[in-house]
Formats: C-alpha cells, sequence, structure tokens
C-alpha cells in the first residue's frame, strides 16, 4: 500500500471514530421534559366541598419507556384495597373515582423529576387519597431510569451479585445515624415501636443512595416520609461500580 493510501484509508477511520463519538447520547445533558397538570372536579357540584381528582405528571418525549413506566406506576399507586384491580388508565380512574367519590374525597397523584445525573433520571412518585377519616393516605415510590439500557433498574440490577445482605446490613447503619440525626437514638420507646424495615423506594442519587419509607412504617404518620441516606464510600463493593455517580 503507497503512503498515499495508507494515509487516506487513516484519515477516514479516524473521521469516522470522530463521528461516532460526536452521536454518542450526552449523558451529562439532562432529558427535555414536559409537564402535564390538572384537577377536575366532579362533574355538576359546585360547593367547596366538592370531589376532586388533580394529575401532576412528566413526560419524556424522548423515552418513551420511562413515560410508560411512569403511568404504570402511577395507577397502581392508585390501588388502596386488597380486592381492586389497577386501572387500564389514568382516565378510567378519574371517573371511577368521580363515580364514587363522596363529598370531599380528593385524589392527588404526581410524578417529577428528582435529579438526573450519569445516565440516571430518579423520578419520584407521589400519591394521596382523601376517602374519609381523620386525614388521607399518602404513598411514595422512586423510578431509576437508565438511559443507556432504556429501562428501570430494580435493586438487584444495582447491585453487585451476592450483596444484597450488605446492603441492607449498610442501610440499617445508616438508619441509626437517621435515629441520631433525628434525636430518637435515646428514645426506647421509640425504637421498639419503630424498628427499621427494608423499603421498595430506594434512588440512585447524586449524594448518595437514598431510601425514602411510607407512612407508618419507620415513624407515626405525622413525621411523614422519612428518608435515610447511604453515602456511596459505605457501598464499594456492593453497588456495581459503574452506577456511581462520575465512574459511569
Amino acid at each position: 500500500m503507497s503512503f498515499l493510501k495508507f494515509a487516506s484509508v487513516a484519515c477516514v477511520a479516524l473521521t469516522l471514530g470522530a463521528c461516532a463519538s460526536v452521536f454518542q447520547p450526552n449523558y451529562r445533558a439532562p432529558l427535555e421534559t414536559k409537564r402535564e397538570a390538572f384537577e377536575h372536579l366532579k362533574p355538576g357540584c359546585d360547593n367547596q366541598d366538592c370531589p376532586l381528582v388533580n394529575i401532576d405528571v412528566v413526560h419524556f418525549p424522548d423515552e418513551p419507556g420511562l413515560d410508560a413506566a411512569i403511568d404504570k406506576r402511577l395507577r397502581e399507586m392508585t390501588v388502596n384495597t386488597p380486592d381492586a384491580r389497577v386501572p387500564a388508565t389514568l382516565k378510567a380512574y378519574e371517573d371511577q373515582f368521580m363515580r364514587e367519590a363522596q363529598p370531599r374525597y380528593s385524589s392527588y397523584l404526581q410524578a417529577k423529576v428528582r435529579e438526573q445525573h450519569d445516565g440516571i433520571v430518579v423520578v419520584e412518585l407521589s400519591s394521596y387519597a382523601m376517602t374519609g377519616g381523620a386525614h388521607g393516605m399518602p404513598g411514595r415510590g422512586f423510578i431509576n431510569w437508565s438511559r443507556r439500557e432504556h429501562r428501570e433498574l430494580t435493586l438487584q440490577d444495582m447491585l453487585v451479585p451476592g450483596q444484597e445482605r450488605a446492603f441492607w446490613q449498610a442501610a440499617e447503619e445508616a438508619h441509626r445515624g437517621w435515629l441520631v440525626a433525628s434525636k430518637l437514638d435515646k428514645d426506647a420507646d421509640f425504637i421498639r415501636q419503630w424498628p427499621f424495615q427494608q423499603t421498595p423506594n430506594i434512588a440512585l442519587t447524586y449524594g448518595g443512595v437514598v431510601l425514602k419509607y411510607n407512612v407508618y412504617s419507620i415513624a407515626p404518620y405525622a413525621m411523614g416520609h422519612p428518608e435515610v441516606k447511604i453515602a456511596y464510600p459505605r457501598l464499594n463493593g456492593v453497588i456495581k461500580p459503574e452506577l456511581f455517580p462520575g465512574r459511569g
């Protein structure tokens, strides 16, 4: 091969490599989002006790799979009794709620972006249903969405194989730190009544792995939704290294 021909082939290779680099997704740039928010009162009602449904959702035009995951999780969060079925759509849920609602009943559903970093989108989900009684019942959840894999990451996806026990040991240590920070570590009655529990609500935030608890889980209703944070250095060898901020 002549020098000129070799140089030409090398230039083409370099150009293709540069193009491949240019067309890689920029995971440092946040995904575009669009918000959809509305509040509907029960048709025909015109007083201050009208039942209502309030929905506030974020959409991701470039990640339709994440949109679908959010829709599914919000519909699941409307199920408050053992015999209830997951509604086919949020509109179907609203219609059913309005048909059965009594004065002062209300339902709130929200999905918002908590963080975007390192190709991970953390969506926080919230629900609240007032259907009689002294107060309504709130719910919380997270979706950890991998932009690289276009799917939700479960806890098993996050963990190094065989490290689930180590993860929950780290979580229990972090819970003890939460008790100290909340000035509850000396309250023997509180510790006995509200012991540490596992939670499905786990978020890969930039500052640490966050565990969020529903009301009545590790604290009374008045304390809302406690958050326990595990620092990433404590999870070396437990969480997959590529999921640590800055390593992906």
